[in-house]
């Protein structure tokens, strides 16, 4: 499960669903390949501040399940993953290039999405909307018992 991440200035706890598609969508994922890809993930963590809480390959795209800090986008977080799963899968298993022709691992495209821990979109606007609401009805309790200025 995730945890929030603590700096001197912020605490965080940012979660991005990825989805890459491989090029021209071909089915490329074997289990050796998935298997290769969680363990370039697992040093792209070490060496980058991001975490990834969940990799799940299909047979032509994957889903990440990552978790980062607020100093990085997740444009900025997708293309340094694309880039360098794509450099190190490329090297590991040669096999990829006879399907994907031209030297291009992943599509240029991908999806994204942000992730609640504590809950989703509107259970979140309901917290926000309601934010001091039993301060304001205290405030206008107290401004119905005390007498105003303009009272006669």
């Amino acid at each position: 499960m995730s945890k929030h991440v603590h700096r001197q200035h912020n605490v965080s706890l940012l979660l991005y669903h990825f989805v890459c598609p491989a090029k021209y969508r071909k089915q490329i994922f074997t289990e050796s390949i998935e298997q290769s890809l969680k363990e370039i993930c697992a040093h792209i963590e070490v060496a980058y501040e991001i975490t990834f809480v969940e990799i799940g390959a299909d047979q032509d795209h994957v889903h990440f399940l990552i978790q980062s800090v607020p100093m990085q986008s997740p444009k900025r977080i997708i293309q340094m993953v694309k880039s360098l799963t794509a450099r190190e899968l490329l090297q590991r298993h040669p096999e990829i290039s006879k399907i994907l022709w031209g030297g291009k691992f992943w599509t240029s495209g991908y999806y994204v999405n942000t992730v609640g821990r504590h809950g989703n979109e509107e259970s979140v606007r309901l917290y926000v909307q309601n934010q001091g609401s039993d301060y304001k009805q205290l405030q206008r309790k107290d401004l119905v018992e005390q007498p105003t200025l303009f009272s006669s």
